[in-house]
C-alpha cells in the first residue's frame, strides 16, 4: 500500500469512496491494521481507558501519547498516523498548542494531530495549521469533557444540531483537512457530509458520514467494561484470549506443557554425569 496522505483522504471524499479507520496503540496492533490496508490509524487518547484502566481519556499526557505514536509509526508506515492531542495540551493558549502539536510530530512522527472542540477552538485550529502541522477535528460528543456535556450520551439532537453545524463549518474554514463525528444523529451527520468540502469521519454518526473510525479494543471485544451501541464487535478476542490462558494453566499444572519439541538439548549423557 502506497503512503496515505491528508490529499488521498480529500481524494477518497471527492470520488464518493469510503474511508476506514481504526485506533492503534502499540507495534504489533499497527502491524495487523497496516496489513488490513485500512487507510488511518489513531493513536488516540481512548488509550487511557482502553489500555490503562482509567476511567476517562483527561489524565492523558503528552508524553504518553508520544510513547505509543512512535511503535506504531514503526508498524504501519502506509497508514495515515494520526495522534492526539491530549486535554490541557491546547486550550491554554495558541502558543501552548502549536508547541505540543509539533512535538507530536517531530518526536512521535505522527502525520496529524487531532483535537477536540467546535468553533470555540477554531483559531487554535487555524493556528497549527498555518505552522505547517495537518489538523483532524473532533465534534459532537467530545470525551474529553464529557462531563461538561452530562455524561457520554448523544449530542446536536432538537435545536443543538445547529450549533453542531455551525461548529463544522467554522472548523472547515479553519483549515482543518478532516472532522470526527462523534455520537450524533444520522441525519445530523449527513447534513453535515454534504455541507462540507472535507472528510467526516464518523463514530456513532450514521451510515452517510465519509469514513468510520472504531476503536480497536471495542471492535475485537477486548474491552469488556462496556460496549456503546453504534460498536460492531468484529470478533470476541477477550473471550478467546481468556480460554487460551486457562488452558496454558492447565498444561503447567499437568506438566502438558512443556513437550519434547519446547526444549534443547547440547549436553550429553556423560557430561551431566561429571556435573552430578
Amino acid at each position: 500500500m502506497a503512503k496515505i496522505t491528508t490529499l488521498k483522504i480529500q481524494e477518497m471524499k471527492d470520488r464518493g469512496e469510503k474511508i476506514s479507520m481504526v485506533t492503534a496503540y502499540d507495534y504489533p496492533t499497527a502491524c495487523m491494521v497496516e496489513k488490513a490496508g485500512i487507510e488511518i490509524i489513531l493513536v488516540g487518547d481512548s488509550l487511557m481507558m482502553a489500555v490503562l484502566g482509567d476511567d476517562s481519556t483527561v489524565s492523558c499526557t503528552m508524553d504518553q501519547m508520544i510513547h505509543h505514536i512512535k511503535p506504531v509509526v514503526k508498524g504501519a508506515p502506509s497508514c495515515l498516523i494520526v495522534g492526539d492531542m491530549p486535554f490541557g495540551s491546547y486550550n491554554e493558549s495558541k502558543k501552548q498548542a502549536v508547541h505540543n502539536a509539533a512535538r507530536l510530530l517531530k518526536e512521535g512522527r505522527c502525520d496529524v494531530v487531532k483535537l477536540e472542540g467546535g468553533k470555540e477552538v477554531a483559531d487554535t485550529v487555524k493556528a497549527i495549521v498555518d505552522a505547517g502541522v495537518p489538523v483532524m477535528a473532533h465534534i459532537g460528543l467530545t470525551p474529553q469533557t464529557v462531563s461538561k456535556l452530562g455524561g457520554f450520551k448523544v449530542q446536536g439532537k432538537g435545536e443543538a444540531a445547529k450549533d453542531v453545524l455551525e461548529d463544522a463549518l467554522a472548523l472547515q474554514e479553519a483549515g482543518a483537512f478532516s472532522i470526527v463525528l462523534e455520537c450524533i444523529p444520522e441525519q445530523l451527520g449527513k447534513l453535515i457530509t454534504e455541507k462540507l468540502d472535507i472528510p467526516t469521519i464518523g463514530i456513532g454518526a450514521g451510515r452517510y458520514t465519509d469514513g468510520q473510525v472504531m476503536v480497536f479494543h471495542d471492535m475485537m471485544g477486548l474491552f469488556e467494561k462496556f460496549v456503546p451501541k453504534f460498536v460492531k464487535q468484529y470478533r470476541n478476542l477477550g473471550s478467546e484470549i481468556t480460554k487460551a490462558l486457562e488452558e496454558y494453566k492447565e498444561d503447567v499444572k499437568s506438566g502438558a506443557f512443556p513437550e519434547e519439541k519446547h526444549t534443547f538439548g547440547g549436553v550429553s549423557e556423560e557430561e551431566l554425569k561429571r556435573l552430578y
